[in-house]
């Protein structure tokens, strides 16, 4: 999925100066942002007070959306670049395009996984004929410099591993939790979960002390950490954390999210993921001049275009708001 914001601004990001050295509760707000003509996310990761999550950097949550008389999601085609892209669907039906020739349709509890490496292209759009809700989760993963210049890749996991306990039924999406590690092809140490509560769930997951984490709920509400959480926020974690408490009086969904901190200073910038200004800049010249990115065949659409770099240059600063 794209950042579709008409004006985005650099983001720098990363480094290990601001990750929480303990337990911490910060609760991050989402934030609208319209997607198109028809879609509005509510996005949580980047935020001022909060960029990163482990090599998570961006986190969008869409929907739940009645798209009945709609045509849902069209997002034309758009590069990528210094990243991998996450779809995660929870109700509705996407088909994924991209410029390695690839179409895919992803359902609920199937995986889309998009590497960019040095750079790709993709389009998502509900297909015509598709199901009357749509609720979801974008998220990017930074990569790491030895993997960031690579080629890119495609990946579709129909089956993922399961943790389950008593009134708790976790997927493990990418990475590894309890033990269950996902299919998924991943470039640093991380985890992304997607976490299911019964009524009456009183549970604890066991976490990696050396990771940072970080909820957030797409249904309903549950206690985490002590803390009740609804949807309109992600709960930061921070790190040194054996175990995660996760309560519910109704049956509520969280996802999981977390890993060791992501080392690397980062410059984000509409759909790119670089070091600096000049690397972003570079993309954004080479998405113009339809250089590096390919073709993404078989969308009804133009491509997106890219818009305008920050009159400002980008003034270094760590991965939470300082």
């Amino acid at each position: 999925m794209s950042n579709a914001e008409p004006a985005p601004h650099e983001i720098a990001c990363g480094g290990t100066g601001s990750v929480a050295a303990k337990p911490v509760a910060d609760l991050i707000p989402a934030r609208d942002v319209p997607l198109g003509r028809y879609t509005t996310v509510q996005r949580f990761l980047p935020h001022r007070d909060r960029r990163m999550a482990g090599a998570w950097c961006f986190l969008d949550r869409y929907g739940p959306q009645s798209v009945i008389a709609l045509p849902g999601m069209r997002v034309p085609p758009h590069p990528h670049t210094g990243l991998q892209t996450v779809s995660w669907l929870l109700a509705g039906e996407i088909l994924h395009r991209d410029s390695l020739g690839n179409t895919q349709p992803i359902v609920p509890g199937q995986l889309n996984l998009m590497t960019s490496g040095h750079g790709i292209a993709h389009s998502e759009e509900s297909p015509r004929e598709h199901p009357p809700t749509l609720h979801g989760l974008q998220l990017w993963i930074a990569l790491p410099e030895e993997a960031r210049h690579g080629p890119a890749r495609f990946e579709h996991h129909g089956d993922l591993p399961v943790v389950t306990a008593d009134r708790v039924r976790a997927t493990v999406v990418v990475g590894e939790l309890d033990g269950a590690r996902s299919p998924a092809v991943v470039h640093s140490p991380l985890v992304g979960a997607d976490v299911a509560l019964d009524a009456g769930a009183d549970t604890r997951l066991p976490l990696r002390p050396d990771f940072e984490y970080a909820v957030v709920m797409v249904a309903g509400r549950a206690g985490v950490a002590g803390d009740e959480l609804g949807v309109e926020s992600l709960l930061y974690l921070g790190t040194g954390r054996t175990e995660l408490r996760l309560t519910a009086e109704a049956p509520a969904r969280l996802f999981l999210l977390g890993g060791e901190p992501f080392a690397e200073k980062l410059v984000m910038w509409w759909n790119f993921v670089g070091r600096s200004h000049e690397d972003v800049a570079a993309a954004r010249d080479d998405w113009a001049a339809g250089r590096r990115f390919g073709v993404v065949r078989g969308y009804d659409g133009d491509p997106l275009p890219a818009p305008p770099l920050p009159a400002t240059r980008l003034k270094a600063r760590g991965r939470a708001g300082d």
